[in-house]
């Protein structure tokens, strides 16, 4: 307890604050002289990005924000996953079939499908722990994009109530709770596009019933027809209390799909397959996701309190093969991961205004439980998905607990601080088919978080935040003692948690007209660590490393029907420390993208027009640590033009890639062997950008 102490005290001291909270401090007394010292008082609310005539809000950093179903109704989504991509700086792509999880790119991560970007849906976290496919795997399929109200999103590590896989950011989509009239969407288009969607919403039992289903199919442009069936539904009603607001929501998801993974680049070179070619037909998968979570939240006197339960059945199998037969010349190298589990949660939290040294502060107080109990996570070996051996599979039970505390404190007109502090208790407990892989393990971590906040002067505000966050690892991997594949191979077991601390500095302003921008300068570190690897069952040694990076945000309208937003992004990331297996190796991190850019156009013109356009850019990142081997920068355009000719009916054309780019989703290097060949090769591994397609909708509304 006195080290937790100690070290909690030289992490608030520590001389890297003493100097960012300096910088800002003489940043922040330069634009006060300016402003003439006067501040202007602050709103109660939190940010929300497109009311551009002033600040609103009272954020801790500069790169939180709230996107609103106006602006998300204005962008063109090729997928379901791109609705994240409102969140500057994040590149949403995808290297399998459109049922499975998307990759994310974020702050120089490779976040693969979700590790260090926290996911929730309406409250409900989606990251999934101990997956079969990824540490802290990320499938928003399930959301249907016309149902969501707003996008939620922050970034870094120093809000107390966001915990495990929260390193990079945070982001919530919030969903709807009525819709002004009922309506049905039917889609078309290229490649064997189809979506129909139902909505509605009525009075019942004194509040509102919200009723959704919606059905797509898609062939893609693939050789091998992708055969997308995905079904999702939602349910939820809600009402207004004396005090506060309840809810209850059900959402189903249940999908199959072929796909095609990334492909060799010597392939298509030699021409054995174009750019939309396989190697193995018989991948792909299906997914269900079924949940139902209830929120309620009130008032008591000045105080407010919010508590939320819910509980998911899932289940995935999915079949891969990235080296085709370089283990199996015979059979092939494909491998099915398997994940059958029943999560469940509660969250709440109280907050309370109270008089600190006769100061404005507010306190929040909260909680958070999660208990995942996966009935199988399994690896096996298959040929055309039928299951040959049994690499590992395991029984997982889960839990966590948190309790987490801030206290916002306004101390003038000028300055307002925000200390949170906030404990995690995880348990593991691995029932392995190798029994020695068996065994329980438990981790805590304290996080102290601390933001200042400087102004408004002249709709202008600064900000400085340090904070401590962290990632939970696979439960196998921290009682895993062989390789599952070759138990005459000892390996080391993972820690359960990685250390995680983020500092940033920002400003944001409405001072010119008609705009906002937001300004951050960040620095993020992550202790030495070991990762699981689910594809192959076991560790992999990985090193400390540490990310600095500067995103600018801007959005401007020029015209009531007019809205133009740019973000830009630039990141370096290194590891930290040699490679103490291979001191020859270099610093950078495979997949680490170093720029990111995003242009966007809305368009609600008055007559019935309206759209959007959105260019889409992140540029190049290295493959291998030395850097001699680099992926291609990738840039897209889409576009999307509607027309209302009735107050009940309104048409929507989409063009995705509109110039038809030929840049790639996803770049890997590795070795593979192709049934053709006699050897491993190592080779760059790609899954090219979807060529240009035309989709139609038709709206109707009753």
């Amino acid at each position: 307890m006195q080290v937790a102490f100690f070290n909690t005290l030289s992490f608030f001291f520590g001389i890297k604050i003493m100097r960012l909270a300096l910088l800002t401090i003489l940043v922040a007394a330069s634009a006060s002289a300016m402003a003439g010292g006067v501040p202007t008082a602050p709103s109660e609310e939190i940010v929300v990005i497109g009311r551009l005539d002033h600040l609103e809000g009272t954020p801790l950093a500069a790169t939180e924000g709230v996107v609103t179903q106006e602006q998300l109704e204005s962008r063109p989504l090729g997928r379901t996953g791109e609705i994240l991509e409102v969140v500057p700086g994040l590149i949403v792509t995808q290297h399998s079939g459109d049922g499975k999880a998307n990759q994310y790119f974020l702050r120089g991560f490779n976040l693969d499908h979700g590790t260090d970007l926290a996911t929730s849906v309406d409250g409900v976290p989606v990251n999934m722990p101990t997956h079969g496919h990824g540490q802290g795997y990320t499938d928003i399929n399930f959301v249907i994009p016309e149902l969501v109200q707003e996008v939620q999103y922050r970034k870094g590590t120093y809000y107390a109530d966001a915990g495990n896989f929260a390193a990079a950011g945070t982001v919530n989509l919030a969903w709807r709770d009525q819709l002004d009239r009922p309506f049905a969407t039917l889609e078309t288009g290229e490649y064997g596009w189809r979506r129909g969607l139902m909505a509605g919403s009525l009075d019942a039992a004194g509040g509102d019933l919200l009723l959704a289903i919606d059905h797509t199919a898609n062939d893609g442009p693939w050789t091998l027809d992708q055969d997308l069936s995905r079904t999702n539904a939602l349910a939820r009603f809600s009402r207004t209390t004396g005090t506060g607001r309840f809810s209850l929501s059900f959402q189903g998801y249940d999908a199959d799909w072929d796909a095609t993974d990334q492909i060799p680049q010597r392939a298509v070179d030699a021409g054995i397959i174009n750019r939309f070619g396989f190697v193995d037909p018989t991948d792909g998968g299906e997914s269900h996701r079924y949940s139902l979570s209830a929120r309620a939240d009130g008032a008591v006197d000045a105080g407010h309190w919010q508590v939320q339960a819910w509980a998911v059945d899932y289940r995935m199998k999915l079949f891969s093969n990235f080296t085709y037969a370089m283990e199996d010349p015979i059979d092939g190298d494909q491998f099915e991961q398997y994940d059958d589990r029943h999560i469940y949660g509660i969250s709440s939290s109280w907050s309370q205004p109270l008089a600190l040294l006769g100061r404005e502060s507010r306190l929040q107080v909260g909680t958070d439980l999660r208990y995942d109990d996966i009935d199988a996570v399994g690896l096996y070996s298959t040929a055309a998905r039928e299951r040959r051996d049994t690499i590992r599979e395991d029984g997982v039970k889960q839990g966590s607990i948190a309790g987490f505390a801030s206290l916002d404190t306004r101390w003038n007109g000028w300055l307002r601080t925000n200390l949170g502090l906030r404990a995690d208790y995880f348990h593991f407990d691995v029932n392995s088919n190798v029994e020695v892989n068996s065994g329980t393990e438990s981790a805590r971590q304290l996080s102290p978080k601390l933001s200042l906040i400087f102004g408004p002067w002249r709709q202008t505000e600064f900000f400085a935040n340090v904070g401590r966050g962290f990632h939970s690892n696979d439960a196998r991997g921290t009682t895993i003692s062989v390789d599952p594949a070759d138990p005459s191979l000892v390996v080391s077991p993972v820690d359960p948690l990685v250390d995680v601390l983020g500092s940033e500095v920002g400003i944001r302003t409405a001072i010119l007209p008609n705009t906002q921008l937001s300004l951050g300068l960040w620095q993020l570190g992550i202790d030495s660590e070991l990762l699981f690897v689910g594809d192959a069952g076991i560790t992999e040694p990985n090193r400390k490393s540490k990310r600095r990076g500067l995103e600018f945000s801007t959005i401007w309208s020029p015209r009531d029907w007019l809205v133009l937003d740019l973000d830009l992004a630039w990141t370096h990331a290194r590891f930290d420390e040699p490679d103490p297996a291979n001191p020859a190796a270099g610093d950078r991190i495979p997949g680490a993208v170093d720029s990111v850019a995003a242009l966007g156009v809305a368009v609600n013109y008055p007559g019935g027009w309206g759209g959007g356009l959105r260019i889409r850019h992140f540029g190049p990142a290295p493959l291998v640590e030395d850097n001699s081997v680099r992926s291609t920068a990738t840039t897209v355009v889409n576009i999307e033009a509607s027309y209302r000719f009735t107050r009940n009916l309104k048409a929507t054309a989409t063009v995705l890639n509109l110039f038809d780019s030929q840049d790639n989703d996803v770049s890997y290097y590795y070795q593979s062997q192709l049934p053709s060949e006699d050897m491993p090769v190592d080779d760059i591994h790609f899954h090219p950008v979807e060529p240009r397609m035309l989709r139609f909708a038709l709206t109707a509304a009753f």
